[in-house]
């Protein structure tokens, strides 16, 4: 099936207050957390220690890092086609609000959810976009983490006809 094509900047406009999309579904494995463990050489016991956390934790499974789950808005955003075609750039700018509401355990499927809750006018061809985060665990009726996420586009600007 082929994807429509991304909306240009003023059709973003008319998508503030609505569902972006949803990305598909990403395996959080031990792999992974230990690989995110060594990146931030936080490798508290809850993450990579399976054993330990069968025995003593309350969730008998070692863990994902908060900030692991709220790392994969980047990357899975990016399947939702809605950064316009004529884009210079896109950085983040920002967070406005994280709350980690339910733990994901090493193996779970998570994805995410999102929505687009503002544009504002920055400078000559800047917008600065706020958007409406939910990491869904598969299977739990509570998500992982909800975040208010901010990145700053940069519109080419077209070439004046000689």
């Amino acid at each position: 099936m082929d994807k429509p094509p991304p909306p240009t900047f003023e059709q973003l406009r008319a998508m503030i207050g609505q569902e972006l999309g949803v990305s598909e579904w990403v395996l959080v494995d031990q792999a992974r957390i230990d690989s995110f463990a060594d990146c931030t050489e936080d490798h508290q016991w809850l993450h990579v220690d399976p054993e330990r956390a069968r025995r003593q934790s309350p969730f008998r499974t070692t863990i994902a890092h908060g900030y692991l789950s709220l790392s994969l808005i980047g990357g899975l955003s990016q399947q939702m086609n809605v950064v316009p075609e004529n884009t210079q750039a896109v950085f983040n700018y920002g967070l406005d609000r994280v709350r980690f509401l339910a733990p994901v355990k090493a193996g779970a499927r998570v994805r995410l959810r999102a929505r687009l809750v503002s544009i504002e006018d920055k400078g000559p061809a800047q917008y600065l976009m706020k958007f409406a985060n939910e990491i869904e665990i598969e299977g739990s009726e509570k998500p992982a983490l909800m975040a208010e996420t901010l990145a700053m586009f940069y519109e080419r600007r077209r070439k004046a006809a000689s």
